[in-house]
């Protein structure tokens, strides 16, 4: 089968096309043949090589979630997955392939009238949207800054704080086109990456963004990130929900102990702490709420499996508004 390895650790010109053989499901998992393959921030992140203290070596496979039919499962796995359309979680890797392998905990079956794009677009992020919003204490009525909002993980925070009643939903982003694009999706105040307001593209002014915010969820992180405790309201909650910006310098804290006074708090989120039957619920809620037109999927381009490389230089210069999906 084709598939996509990481030969070189660094640019995208490390990643290659491979022939490798098709994986037989083990117990408890199933193989599924796919149509759609996400590609993810994180993915990005472990090609560079900033995760190699976790051991990713040459010759992984990135990519974590896949969408696609079941065409055989393991020992234990209940035979009439087979044939059924699913999203499928791939864990650190495995995603970039024809035929993918995931856990039977791990796959939610697909709405008829969703495609294995949208999956893709919303299976990891919207997750990750509600999780981080939810660690965060997000309540209807407070404010909400959404740092990175132009990503997948982004684009879905802004939708669910607008959903359920903020009183403002504010995001970062590189450009006043792409706050327009977030405004239609449900934010209502546009600032540039330094979080300074940006006049929208119809001329309105934006100088009425709140001074202050009651969450902020951070998907960008790196030298930036600690800024943005000046921006948290008394009692005010940072969850970050990702580093697509790199580690945020290692001394952070010291900022956000100097703003003891006001009882800020931070926190990381990892997906990885919630348990699968967890978020197999909110996978099939979104899905359902997608199909209704309540959640909307972003899809930046598709693009062939076989031009990762091409997908990978789209996500370094920052240019993609949404998620790229791989279709083999």
């Amino acid at each position: 089968m084709k598939a996509i390895e990481i030969r070189t650790y660094g640019g995208p010109e490390g990643l290659a096309v491979v022939d490798l053989p098709t994986p037989a499901p083990a117990a408890g998992r199933v193989l599924i043949a796919t149509e759609a393959v996400g590609v993810g921030g994180v993915d990005v992140v472990i090609r560079k090589g900033a995760l190699s203290a976790l051991g990713f070596k040459e010759g992984h496979v990135p990519g974590s979630e896949v969408a696609g039919t079941v065409t055989s499962v393991g020992e234990g796995v209940d035979r009439s997955w087979i044939g059924r359309r699913v999203w499928g979680f791939t864990g650190r890797g495995g995603g970039y392939v024809e035929q993918a392998i995931a856990e039977v905990h791990d796959i939610v079956p697909l709405p008829a009238d969703l495609s294995a794009v949208d999956a893709v677009t919303l299976g990891s992020s919207g997750v990750v949207a509600h999780y981080g919003l939810a660690h965060a204490r997000f309540a209807p009525g407070e404010s909400v800054l959404i740092r990175g909002a132009a990503g997948s993980i982004g684009i879905a925070a802004v939708q669910l704080a607008a959903r359920r009643g903020a009183a403002a939903v504010a995001v970062t982003t590189s450009s006043a086109e792409r706050g327009e694009r977030l405004r239609r999706l449900g934010a209502s105040h546009v600032l540039d990456r330094s979080g300074n307001p940006v006049r929208s593209t119809d001329g309105r002014d934006a100088g009425d963004a709140p001074e202050g915010y009651d969450v902020i969820v951070d998907v960008v992180a790196g030298p930036d990130m600690p800024s943005f405790f000046d921006r948290l309201n008394p009692n005010g909650r940072m969850v970050a929900v990702g580093v697509v910006g790199g580690w945020p310098p290692a001394d952070f804290g010291t900022k956000l102990m100097a703003a003891f006074q006001k009882s800020p708090t931070f926190a990381y989120f990892s997906a990885d702490s919630v348990t699968p039957a967890d978020q197999r619920a909110v996978r099939r809620e979104q899905f359902a709420a997608a199909t209704r037109g309540e959640l909307k999927a972003v899809v930046h381009e598709v693009l062939p499996l076989d031009q990762a490389v091409l997908a990978h230089h789209k996500m370094d210069t920052g240019e993609v508004f949404g998620r790229i999906v791989l279709t083999p």
